[in-house]
């Protein structure tokens, strides 16, 4: 897939995700075969008021690419000046622009999904930004912003229109958020009126469902979102399956427990490990899911303040409860 100028390899993406897609998940991300990462949405005006924290957020492993920086505004000039600053400062590959965060503090500021009910601020949006930038710039939206609002391929149309070289589409409108089923025909209705790639996002959860998704929409991608929590084995599964029809075998429980270590690890060496540690604790939960003794589990790994606890930890599941 090309995406401007932008080769990607294996046409299975990572969604973003705020406080899950940082530098530590994506490199386990990429080592499991994922094709093309995003970071977590960044802020384009903290971004100019020089925050460090959103700053921290755009850190990136040489490693990663190809991969993309997304960001998060409403006002066209300071998305323009901000893709051209973080083009230049930051050299991620592509600059991608969020129009599908559903949070109202989000919305409430004209920014995210609220972007969809304003097919004009989109136009302007996307023309300065795809004139200043050097690099290209893609776009992640909603089928719509409610039943009444179903107007992702009139969105997709000014995109490409206005100089966008690629659209990713969450099946939901933003008053669905996560809930129901995403409505795959909305995405092939993209992918029918528009020439740029086209990223088919919600309910791809295996090779299988991966399959479906290109054969009914026609898009030329997936991207995996909460299907990725706890499983970056996901991308390894939906390689394999589409090159070979190949389903292969889930992680064992050591794969499992191997896998929390190392996240764990890294992220103590990437954020230190007072944060380290407590951010770990949702990734634990999720890669334990539907593990024997669960919910005791999780009970156990809200407690831990240490790496060398959360190893014990591990390792005391490893040997004593699912053995």
């Amino acid at each position: 897939m090309l995406i401007g100028n932008v080769k990607i390899d294996t046409n299975v993406a990572l969604a973003p995700m705020a406080g899950v897609t940082d530098l530590p998940y994506r490199l386990l991300s990429k080592e499991m075969g994922c094709g093309y990462l995003v970071t977590e949405m960044v802020s384009a005006k903290a971004i100019l008021y020089n925050n460090k924290n959103t700053d921290e957020l755009m850190v990136m492993d040489k490693s990663e690419h190809p991969i993309a920086i997304q960001l998060f505004g409403s006002d066209p000039d300071i998305m323009a000046e901000m893709s051209l600053k973080i083009a230049e400062e930051k050299k991620p590959d592509i600059i991608d622009v969020n129009m599908g965060c559903p949070v109202p503090k989000v919305v409430n500021n004209g920014e995210g999904s609220s972007l969809m009910k304003n097919p004009k601020l989109v136009e302007e949006i996307v023309t300065v930004m795809a004139k200043k930038c050097p690099i290209p710039v893609t776009f992640k939206i909603r089928t719509g912003f409610d039943d009444t609002c179903i107007n992702a391929p009139e969105i997709a149309h000014i995109i490409e229109e206005c100089g966008g070289a690629a659209v990713a589409v969450h099946g939901r409108t933003r008053a669905q958020y996560y809930s129901g089923k995403a409505d795959w025909s909305v995405i092939k209705a993209v992918k029918d009126r528009v020439s740029i790639p086209v990223w088919g996002n919600g309910d791809v959860v295996s090779g299988p469902s991966a399959k479906k998704m290109l054969e009914e929409t026609g898009c030329d991608g997936v991207m995996i979102g909460r299907a990725a929590r706890g499983n970056p084995w996901i991308f390894k599964e939906i390689k394999t399956y589409l090159e070979t029809g190949e389903i292969i075998p889930k992680p064992s429980y050591d794969e499992i427990c191997d896998m929390i270590i190392k996240h764990a690890t890294s992220l103590c060496e990437y954020k230190g490990e007072f944060t380290g540690i407590r951010e770990m604790r949702k990734h634990f939960a999720w890669y334990t899911a539907g593990i024997k003794h669960a919910a005791y589990l999780r009970n156990e790994a809200n407690h831990v303040t240490s790496l060398d606890a959360m190893v014990e930890l591990v390792e005391k599941m490893r040997k004593e409860i699912i053995a």
